[in-house]
């Protein structure tokens, strides 16, 4: 292609991209994620030190569980959540569980914190 060429291709071409733009609003534009929150805490024991237990998620619609193996501090975290979405989450240890509390849709924080503290069967 000869330089004149080439010039007049680059002005055209630079010229038609506005004009898509304008037809088309999302031409040329990332598309933009879906909002998604995440639940995040601790599970303890009567002393409140950390332990290691199985945090249980459990959606309210679709009724699938996801399980999450705290680490050695009682950590855990569930990420990429449905914020229109209610949920079920409790712990269990050593024969053991929580009480469940909801994680609900109308909350419309992103990071949402539960903390969990097992008891002793006495």
């Amino acid at each position: 292609m000869s330089l004149t060429r080439r010039s007049l291709f680059l002005a055209v071409a630079a010229g038609t991209a506005p004009l898509a733009m304008a037809q088309f609003p999302g031409f040329g534009k990332k598309k933009k994620e879906d909002p998604t929150r995440s639940v995040t805490g601790q599970v303890m024991d009567e002393r409140e030190d950390g332990i290691r237990a199985i945090v249980q998620l459990k959606h309210s619609r679709t009724l699938e569980v996801k399980s999450f193996h705290t680490n050695e501090n009682g950590e855990y975290y569930f990420h990429g959540l449905d914020p229109n979405v209610d949920y079920e989450l409790k712990a269990l240890a050593d024969g053991k569980q929580t009480k469940t509390r909801t994680v609900s849709s109308f909350d419309n924080r992103a990071e949402l914190i539960y903390n969990f503290k097992l008891k002793s069967a006495t």
